[in-house]
This record gives structure tokens, C-alpha cells and sequence, in this order.
């Protein structure tokens, strides 16, 4: 299984950390996560709230990029409503060639509707002006010349000047809310990024997730993979259960309480659902195992919430590398180890 690191990078003024404390962290971990081996490193964009303190990843992640190795980088997402095409193209190239082609370009259409006021974006609008986005971006990063006549955006014989590295373009993850995407998602071979704690109610439903989206695929008559689709879990691991909730029950109810959307689980709440990866590397390797077992192959760990020490997240981080996956066995075995 692979295992990537996410990060809302939620912020909480008055509270005793600064906003750039706070991206320090954040750059400390990522480099954690490149010595211990993680997958990938993704960093989520918000506006006007301190839910999230990244309004722009792309200008984050060259910095991360510079401290770093091997582990690829990414937006989860890059909220396309909000942006000219042109622009994320433009900025994305640069992240993937600063990295040195290390590029995971997360894309959605966002859901937060006090971000779409501050930009004066009409809801209702967001699906047709994400889709017409998308064509644009992924187009523009294939590379040539690209002409376009949409709803939204016009485009008359535009190249980019800067080229990705990763050919033919970084790969695209299209951010899903609903069940219901996953097969659309799916059927036109593109690849998903689902928080579950966001779309469904238990743990359980997860399977019907995977389920459709391997559907709509199926019926593009697409191959799956083990990096065709990424779900992002919440998680704190330590030496027991109940060190777990010790360290991480109150920062993870701050966290929620910032959320500004009627799903809120806190801490009892994620544990009754089964939406969250806390506790023990036992408790957490038993879950992972059942969700490579639903096809899952490729998990992104939130483990940086609610103003958590560093060397608290940190930890977690190592105990899922060296005590979690060997306790997986691999997928032909069919449980844990």
C-alpha cells in the first residue's frame, strides 16, 4: 500500500502559533516524510478562513520541493472555480519542474460557500466552470499551441513557456464529494481524491466508493491501479488506544470546530463511524488491511490538526511507516500480518 501525508494546514489565531510557525511545521514534516519514505506530500487550498491557511499551493510547494528529495508533491486541490486556467497551468509547470517532475496536481471544484462569495463565484456554476477548466489545463500541459471557445473561458492560439516534466502531463486527481462521482469520475478515466470523513457516514460505506468508481472504469474499459485513486483519512497512531485519544481527541475537536459545513464528527464521533485511522499500530493496521482489501491501494494520512505538536505528528508518521505496514500483509495473503 502506498502512504502519502495531507495537510489542511488549518490555522488558529490567538492560540500561540504563528501562521509562518505553522508553515514551518508543515516543511519540517514533509521533509520527515521524504527520509521515512511516504509517497507523496499534499497540501490543501482555502480562502478567508482560517480553516485552511494555504490560499495558493503552488507557491508553497516549490519551498517543500527545495527540501526535499524524492517524495512528490501536490495541491489537494487546486480549487479550478476560482482560477484561470491559463494560471494553473502556468504555476503547476513551474511546481513540477522546480521538483524536478515530482508533480501530483489534485483538481476539484470546490464546496465552501464562503469561498465562493469572497470571489464572486456563483455556486450553481462551479461543475461547468471546473469542467471547461479542466479540458484548459489539461490541455495547455500536454503542450502546443491550444485555441478554445467556452462558456467561461476563451483561449486563442496560447503556449505555455514553461513545460512540465512529466509527460504527457503531471498526473490529475479529480477531488469527489459524492458517491456518485466516483463512476463519472471513473468512466472517464480519470483518476479520484476522496475524504470519506466528508462524503459518506461510516466507515463501511467507503467500499461503495471504490466500488463505483471501479464500475464507471470498467465500463471505459480502463485497467485499475494501485495509484489511480488516493483517499485521504484522518489518523493518529501511538503505542495504545488510549494514548492515541490522549494525544489527539482535543486537538482533533479543535480542528472540527473550525469546519465550516454541517458534517462535523469529533473525535467519539470518527471513532462510532470508523472514518478516522486512531490508535494503535494493531487498531489502525486492521483498518488499512480491510481498505487494500476493498481495492484501496494508495491512503493519505491527516495527521497535522488542531494545533498537534510537531513531535506528536511526527511520531505518528514514523510508527505508520515502521510498525503499521509490516503488520499488512501483502495482497495475495489477504490479511494481516
Amino acid at each position: 500500500m502506498r502512504l502519502s501525508i495531507f495537510s489542511v494546514l488549518d490555522h488558529h489565531p490567538g492560540r500561540g502559533r504563528t501562521l509562518a510557525e505553522l508553515y514551518d511545521q508543515v516543511i519540517g514534516e514533509c521533509e520527515h516524510a521524504d527520509r521515512l519514505g511516504y509517497e507523496s506530500f499534499l497540501i490543501a487550498e482555502h480562502h478567508f478562513h482560517e480553516y485552511g491557511g494555504v490560499p495558493n499551493p503552488a507557491v508553497l510547494l516549490p519551498v517543500m520541493a527545495a527540501r526535499t528529495e524524492r517524495i512528490r508533491l501536490g495541491p489537494a486541490i487546486c480549487v479550478l472555480p476560482f482560477r484561470n486556467p491559463i494560471e494553473v497551468a502556468e504555476s503547476y509547470a513551474m511546481v513540477d519542474m522546480l521538483s524536478r517532475g515530482r508533480l501530483v496536481l489534485g483538481l476539484g471544484s470546490g464546496y465552501l460557500q464562503h469561498e465562493f462569495r469572497g470571489f464572486g463565484i456563483e455556486p450553481g456554476e462551479k461543475r461547468d466552470r471546473f469542467d471547461e477548466a479542466l479540458t484548459v489545463v489539461t490541455r495547455l500541459l500536454e503542450g502546443g499551441r491550444v485555441s478554445h471557445e467556452g462558456r467561461f473561458f476563451r483561449l486563442d492560439d496560447v503556449a505555455l513557456n514553461v513545460a512540465p516534466v512529466q509527460r504527457p502531463h503531471p498526473p490529475i486527481y479529480v477531488a469527489i464529494l459524492r458517491k456518485e462521482a466516483a463512476y463519472h469520475v471513473g468512466l472517464k478515466g480519470q483518476r479520484i481524491l476522496s475524504v470519506p470523513y466528508a462524503s459518506v457516514d461510516r466507515f463501511e460505506d467507503v467500499e461503495g466508493i471504490v466500488q463505483e468508481y471501479r464500475a464507471g472504469r470498467a465500463e471505459a474499459g480502463l485497467p485499475t491501479s494501485d495509484d489511480d485513486a488516493i483517499f485521504a483519512f484522518h489518523c493518529h497512531v501511538a503505542e495504545t488506544d488510549a494514548r492515541a485519544r490522549a494525544e489527539a481527541a482535543e486537538a482533533f475537536d479543535l480542528y472540527v470546530a473550525t469546519r465550516l459545513y454541517a458534517r462535523r464528527q469529533i473525535y467519539d464521533d470518527i471513532l462510532e463511524s470508523g472514518l478516522g485511522l486512531f490508535g494503535s499500530a494493531e487498531t489502525v493496521a486492521a483498518r488499512l488491511a480491510t481498505l487494500r482489501d476493498w481495492g484501496i491501494g494508495h491512503v493519505a494520512l491527516l495527521g497535522n490538526f488542531g494545533l498537534m505538536p510537531t513531535e506528536l505528528v511526527r511520531r505518528s508518521m514514523a510508527i505508520m511507516i515502521r510498525q503499521v505496514l509490516p503488520r499488512i500483509a501483502p495482497a495475495d495473503e489477504g490479511a494481516t500480518a
